[in-house]
């Protein structure tokens, strides 16, 4: 996306946590509009995909004719994207279980990986790439499976990434709108996310493997 383009900020509300995404812009200065028609969309630079149930989320996009708009967008370099918790489940790629997936983000990731809404839970983690460390919150969050080599690793817990990044795109497999911190929505409206994807040799790479198991992460 050119650098020069205006910045125009929008989060999904269809269904899932808009309204925490739009007062974490509001934190930043920045205005954010809910979108929820084809209209809405356009002229926009950067859009949140919120949490919430993403086979209900897909279903409400195709309803509005919203999801083959967003990716068209995006292909065509004039929209970045960021996907928080269900979100993050739509751009990765299809893992053979529904929703279909948007296949932009190199990551295969899969639903309610941590169990039941009574499985919630919090804890502070670094985020290396930002210079930072957040309160991360976890409700019935996907884990991360697979990576390819078009996307990064942000931010880890334990073995599980947890924060990803491809060109123009931004994934979390938790809560950030909910920290009370907008360091993430901050990063994700840098121009630099528009970047290729580069290896390093520390946590923060592209994980690779030879194949028949290429993209697989240890201990899955």
């Amino acid at each position: 996306m050119p650098e020069d383009r205006a910045l125009a900020v929008g989060v999904l509300a269809l269904q899932g946590a808009s309204a925490a995404h739009i007062a974490a812009f509001d934190e930043l200065g920045v205005r954010a509009r809910p979108v929820r028609s084809r209209p809405e969309l356009e002229g926009l630079s950067h859009l949140v995909i919120p949490g919430g149930e993403s086979t209900t989320i897909h279903h409400l996009l195709e309803l509005f004719d919203l999801r083959q708009a967003i990716i068209d967008r995006y292909n065509d370099g004039q929209l970045a994207l960021f996907g928080t918790c269900a979100g993050a489940i739509l751009l990765g790629i299809d893992a053979g279980e529904a929703p279909p997936r948007f296949g932009l983000l190199d990551a295969i990731l899969n639903r309610n990986a941590y169990g039941r809404q009574i499985d919630s839970f919090s804890k502070i983690l670094p985020l290396p790439a930002l210079g930072t460390e957040l309160r991360c919150v976890f409700i019935r969050a996907p884990k991360v499976r697979r990576v390819g080599s078009g996307a990064q690793v942000l931010a880890w817990d334990g073995d599980d990434p947890i924060l990803l990044r491809g060109s123009g795109l931004l994934a979390a497999t938790f809560h950030p709108e909910l920290s009370g911190d907008p360091s993430i929505h901050a990063y994700f409206l840098e121009p630099a996310l528009w970047n290729s994807v580069r290896s390093c040799p520390a946590r923060g790479v592209s994980i690779e493997t030879e194949a028949p198991n290429r993209h697989v992460i240890a201990g899955q």
